[in-house]
């Protein structure tokens, strides 16, 4: 109980939607979203992912916020504690644990080739190529094991600075400074792209519902990108409800951090 009554909260609520968008909105938002709507017939896509994100990805995210909110702990130890009498419910927790242990293998990896693109970038090695070059010069810095490992190293070791530090001063601050930059560089992004010869183009290719390429592979498409967009059923959203007070509305959080996630997606359509 004194474990309980000792934990961290998250200081303001604009700190816990941040967080909590910080998690969802990522490669699902930002990669994947604007390839996979062109594909599947741009706005009518875009209207059955919101549809989902309504119907299935809220209820489920208000779950996964109460389970962390009434347990005070991750998905493990919220599994193990809310169980009822003789279920084995505590089994999915430790698999959802392992699933975020393989998953931040992923991500180590790709943020240490974000950071790396910035260093070359800033550096000039990318100035002046093709676009042929520049993919050659990834295969080639991705072919580098030693490289690789020193930037995704990096990573890890910036992750744990930024947690050592605290909820509040450590990982609410630094979502607040790296959403905001985020959403501020999809704009001038977006002012960018939509003012480039041929822009109008890419647009009704983005924007203009294809009713041909609608089918049920669009729907399901549609369904699993709004699971892979909210980072659902693997456990995050329960850590952060866990550090929710108790006077705030799981309904209404949730609100918001989908908002902040479908935004960021149809941000990054338009660039």
């Amino acid at each position: 109980m004194s474990f309980l009554a000792e934990r961290e909260q998250l200081a303001t609520r604009l700190g816990f939607i941040l967080v909590s968008a910080g998690c969802a909105v990522g490669l699902g938002n930002v990669w994947r979203f604007p390839y996979i709507t062109g594909r599947y017939g741009g706005a009518i896509f875009v209207l059955f992912y919101v549809i989902f994100l309504m119907v299935m990805g809220l209820p489920i995210m208000v779950c996964e916020y109460s389970m962390g909110r009434a347990s005070r702990r991750n998905l493990a130890g919220a599994m193990l504690t809310l169980e009822p009498a003789g279920t084995k419910w505590h089994i999915y927790g430790y698999v959802g644990v392992l699933g975020n242990l393989i998953l931040m293998m992923f991500y180590t990896t790709v943020s240490g080739w974000g950071m790396a693109y910035i260093y070359y970038s800033a550096a000039g090695r990318l100035s002046g190529l093709t676009p042929q070059e520049v993919g050659a010069f990834f295969n080639s810095f991705i072919s580098n094991v030693p490289e690789v490992t020193i930037w995704m190293a990096l990573t890890v070791v910036l992750g744990f600075m930024v947690c050592s530090i605290g909820l509040q001063a450590g990982v609410e601050r630094a979502s607040k400074v790296l959403m905001s930059g985020l959403f501020l560089l999809l704009i001038v992004l977006i002012v960018r792209s939509v003012t480039l010869p041929g822009a109008e183009k890419g647009l009704a290719f983005y924007l203009k519902p294809d009713f041909s390429k609608l089918n049920w592979e669009a729907v399901y498409a549609a369904m699993s990108q709004a699971f892979f967009s909210l980072s659902l059923g693997i456990g995050s959203m329960t850590i952060f409800g866990s550090y929710l007070s108790k006077d705030r509305a799981l309904m209404g959080e949730s609100i918001y951090v989908i908002f902040f996630g479908a935004l960021s997606a149809l941000m990054s359509g338009l660039v």
